[in-house]
């Protein structure tokens, strides 16, 4: 196996030179594979050229563009460390995961620039917030721009990304050890602070080949991947672009999702593998047309959050297509099962079996196995699974190299995994983490608030949503508390993250210990939706 991902280029280059590695949905533009490790090989360079190093973190605020492959790429190349940005993530969020993983550069394009600018002008005040470690060496970034214009009063704190290619390419480096740092991938921690979850060439390396040991092949050479699930998330970055360097296949990126502009993207391009989250579902279901734009398709991949049976059904029915499922964490780089590796395709709430290469092991809160049917904490054991959370690797795998989930699940007769609960109070909107510690203490500086409590409630296009617990301080009113707490958190949080209902409470249920019970907020919300309550 290769030691550094980015060796996964040559292979390609030497495979199908001339062959389409990327083709831009938004502008049409193709580029050859050839033609992408010219630019990664030139940019490579450059990195090293201005004075970065092996090592150094290189954060990446794009969009699905060819800009972010190159850029990426050319990291990974480098010896550095790729940290790829929500695009859409709020100044603060931005501050907080640059000041965290010390990155030396982050690459913007004129869509995210505003809020890098307005991240970067904050980052004293980041470092000042974060913890001990954060000061010690800190160094503000410079901002490269890869489709505008630098700021001519930021002198040398702003430059062009065009500006790193170099005149010579870098080819691959010499072999390096294959757990090197290679991607920080920032996932909220359950205090409520951004955590970067340390991904070695290894552990994305590890999964592809996992992947690629499924049969019936999921992505071959002769593919189009559709390339719209974001590359700043594990699923598109390595599920998706990984597995299409590592065929030489070609992926057609697609900046946004819109629905029925989607489907003639596919259509146009003559897309056969489509990776998608469980809300498109909820989308295509409505449209005209779907199965004769989706004719071309011969493989549907759902992933990164549970699809409802009765979506599923409905889609299969009107397309003809079936939906195979996945389960995956960013920690696991990121496929664990899929229906795909079973024989025959499980029941629609199963999310298949483990991959090779990938074991699966289920405890009780004492320890010890459930009586076989029983539901369980799901442990993950692979080389796919990363080194622990940045910087110095705490709570990663054990000493057996099992790393617990948080997720709970039960395995049928068959090994065929199904997922029950999560131990975690993890929301997940449209396939994005939230976590409702973050929220919480995002609402509860709003002047006004003396509580607040989150949960995940169902959506139908969404799969959950956050909404939001306030009590307030006695004597104010209500809307206007409500006004500011929606604006702040606008200001505050990412869109995904941001409470799509709030709910004024007297008093919020208490446990025994004095904790907020969200097991009863849960429970009333279900006997809202049943109708039980007005």
């Amino acid at each position: 196996m290769a030691a550094n991902l980015a060796a996964l280029l040559t292979a390609a280059v030497e495979r199908a030179p001339d062959a389409t590695a990327l083709l831009d949905a938004d502008t049409g533009q193709e580029t050859t594979w050839a033609e992408l490790a010219d630019a990664v090989g030139r940019h490579a360079r450059g990195l090293g050229e201005a004075g970065l190093v092996a090592g150094h973190r290189v954060a990446l605020c794009l969009g699905n563009t060819p800009d972010f492959v190159t850029a990426y790429l050319a990291v990974l190349r480098a010896g550095m460390v790729a940290v790829p940005l929500n695009p859409r993530a709020t100044p603060t969020e931005i501050g907080t995961m640059v000041a965290d993983s010390g990155a030396r550069l982050v690459v913007a394009e004129a869509a995210t620039a505003p809020a890098v600018r307005e991240a970067v002008a904050g980052y004293g005040e980041a470092i000042a917030d974060g913890d001990g470690r954060l000061r010690d060496g800190a160094v503000a970034p410079v901002v490269a721009l890869v489709d505008t214009e630098p700021d001519p009063t930021a002198g040398a704190g702003e430059c062009s990304w065009a500006g790193f290619a170099s005149d010579e390419p870098l080819t691959d480096p010499p072999p390096r050890d294959p757990e090197t740092l290679a991607v920080l991938l920032y996932t909220s921690g359950t205090s409520g602070r951004p955590r970067g979850a340390m991904l070695s060439h290894r552990a994305l390396l590890a999964n592809l080949e996992q992947a690629a040991a499924v049969e019936p092949r999921l992505i071959t050479p002769d593919d189009r991947v559709l390339g719209v699930l974001p590359l700043f998330h594990i699923y598109g970055l390595n599920a998706v672009l990984g597995g299409v360097l590592r065929e030489a296949a070609t992926v057609v990126l697609v900046r946004q999702f819109e629905p029925d502009a989607c489907l003639d993207v596919i259509a146009r391009h003559g897309v056969t593998v489509l990776p998608v989250a469980p809300p498109v579902f909820g989308y295509w279901r409505r449209l005209d047309r779907v199965a004769e734009r989706l004719s071309g398709v011969r493989l549907v991949l759902s992933g990164s959050a549970p699809l409802a049976p009765e979506v599923m059904a409905e889609f299969e029915e009107r397309t003809g297509l079936p939906v195979h499922q996945g389960y995956g964490l960013t920690e696991a780089a990121p496929v664990v099962t899929s229906t795909r590796v079973t024989p025959e395709r499980p029941p629609a709430h199963a999310v298949g079996a483990p991959l090779p290469g990938v074991e699966i092991s289920l405890r009780e809160e004492t320890g010890e196995a459930p009586v076989p049917g029983d539901p369980g904490e799901i442990l993950v054991r692979g080389d796919n699974l990363f080194s622990g959370y940045w910087p110095d690797g705490a709570d990663g795998p054990d000493a057996e190299c099992w790393w617990a989930t948080g997720d709970v699940g039960y395995l049928d007769p068959d090994g065929v995994l199904y997922l029950v609960d999560r131990l975690k109070e993890l929301v997940i909107v449209s396939g994005f983490n939230v976590y409702p510690s973050e929220v919480e203490d995002v609402l509860t500086e709003v002047d006004g608030v003396a509580e607040a409590a989150v949960l995940g409630v169902p959506d139908e296009e969404t799969g959950e949503a956050v909404r939001a617990y306030l009590r307030l301080d006695d004597g104010r009113d209500a809307d206007e508390v409500l006004a500011a707490a929606r604006a702040y958190a606008e200001q505050r949080l990412a869109r995904f993250k941001q409470p799509h209902a709030y709910d004024v409470v007297a008093e919020l249920p208490r446990t025994a210990t004095g904790k907020i019970a969200k097991g009863r907020l849960r429970a009333a919300i279900r006997r809202q939706q049943l109708d039980l309550l007005a």
